[in-house]
This record gives C-alpha cells, structure tokens and sequence, in this order.
C-alpha cells in the first residue's frame, strides 16, 4: 500500500494528470476513453468534472482510485505515482454499496477500524461525521431501515470519515435520487466539506448540480475525452439555486457543451 500523506507538493496540486490515454474493449470493439487528458487539481478545491455519458469521467476517476491504470501517461497523488488504491482517497461510486449486516455506524466506522485507529476514536469520530450528514438518529439502524437518501447519506459519511484520506472522489452518486431528494445530499456534502476543507472530484453531468457544488468546472468533450474548458464558479456560499448569477452560469455552461459537442 502506497505511503499516506495529506500534504500537497511544492506546486500545491494534490492531483496531475499527464498525457494520459486510455481505452476499454466494449460490446463492439475498443474505446478510447481519454486522449491526451491533463488535469491539475490544488489542494482542498472541489472541482466538478463535467460532461456527456462515455465521456471518459468515470475512466479518469477510476484511474485517481488506482482500481485502473491507463494505457499511457501518468497520474499523480501529493507527487507520487499513483499504483493501487489507498486509504488516503475516500471513494462514494453510485450506488452506497453499504455492508446490510453492519449498523450505519459501524458502516461508517468500518474504514477506520482497518487504518488501525483506536476503537473510542473510531466510535467518536464516525459520530461526528453522521452527525455533520444528518444521521445522528439513525446511528444504530441498519440499511434495509433506510431510505435511499439515508443510505447515501452513510455512504458520503464512511468516505469523508477517513482523515488520511486528502481526496474524495465522487462518480455521480445522487443519480439515481429523485430531485428533492438529491438537494438535501448536495446541502449536506457542501456543509461536511464546509466544516472539514478536502479536495474533492466530483463526476457529474448535471449543470444545475455542478454549478451548486464546484469552485471550479472542467468540462470534457465527447470520447475520447480531455478538458475542453474551465470554468471558475464566484458564487458565495451557501449558493442560491435560483439567483440570477447562477441562472447565467447554467446558460453560459450549456452553451460552452453545446459548442463542445458535449450537449
């Protein structure tokens, strides 16, 4: 297992991505799922990677896990060549993928009892990230008890809850909540990452959930994908969904994917 570190190289990215290639054998032959992708991501910022479906997303994220490695180029975690996954990324895929025979809390702890933390710290530590999620009620249920939402509630807490981890990586994991729903676990994510600044990568192809969620957005172009254009969000936090800044973000980012052909 690679070495742990929270620390940030001396450029102050936390992430670089490289000249980096990748394709996957589908149904009807090969892929490519990113071409010539290069990404710098600083310490603590959240950034929304966003972008059509088969866009190389979900590649690129797979990749930062270390589940994957690309064809070519390099990817780097604080400096260091990423090999194989680590507890210093916290992972939240689509669906929870909570263990149904453990309490949300010792789901929640389950992460910290393998880093080796002490039993009371792990107790109070999970606490303190349920508690941050809404869930300080529902500690002691188990996840057939749930809703949906709840569920991923649990599942955002037991990634955040790794305090090795300087990464959060996110692929899409409010998809599949219907939209009320979906704004709760925005405003909870946004209020943890408030309390405890991380970096985050958020994969996303929702504009109205990137322009609530991200500092910045990197919108990638249609397979094979690579970044087309940045765009920084100044809207202050807690955000207005219906403000007339975040109106114009929506539309200047649809026309920006219209343009990239990601629309």
């Amino acid at each position: 297992m690679q070495a742990m570190s929270t620390t940030a190289p001396s450029n102050g990215f936390v992430i670089e991505a490289k000249g980096v290639n990748h394709a996957y054998e589908g149904q009807h032959g090969w892929v490519r799922a990113l071409q010539n992708f290069e990404i710098s991501i600083p310490r603590n910022e959240f950034l929304c990677l966003l972008g059509p479906s088969g866009c190389g997303k979900s590649s690129f994220l797979r990749i930062v896990t270390g589940l994957m490695k690309p064809v070519e180029g390099e990817v780097r975690l604080n400096g260091k060549l990423i090999k194989q996954p680590g507890l210093d990324r916290g992972i939240v895929f689509q669906e929870p993928a909570l263990f149904p025979w453990l309490t949300a809390l010792r789901n929640v702890a389950f992460g910290l009892e393998m880093s080796g933390m002490d039993k009371a710290a792990v107790d109070e530590r999970a606490k303190y990230v349920l508690r941050i999620v809404g869930l300080e009620r529902a500690m002691d249920l188990y996840p057939y008890q749930l809703s949906g939402g709840m569920r991923h509630r649990v599942a955002v807490a037991r990634a955040w809850a790794l305090q090795d981890a300087s990464v959060l990586l996110m692929d899409e994991p409010f998809s599949a909540i219907d939209a009320v729903n979906r704004m709760v676990l925005q405003k909870y994510l946004v209020d943890a990452w408030l309390k405890e600044p991380r970096t985050v990568v958020y994969v996303t192809h929702d504009i109205d959930e990137a322009v609530y969620l991200a500092d910045r957005i990197a919108i990638m172009t249609p397979s094979p994908g690579r970044i087309g254009q940045y765009v920084t969000v100044d809207l202050e936090r807690p955000r207005d969904r219906n403000s007339a800044e975040a109106n114009e973000l929506r539309n200047r980012l649809t026309d920006t994917m219209r343009q990239l052909g990601s629309h």
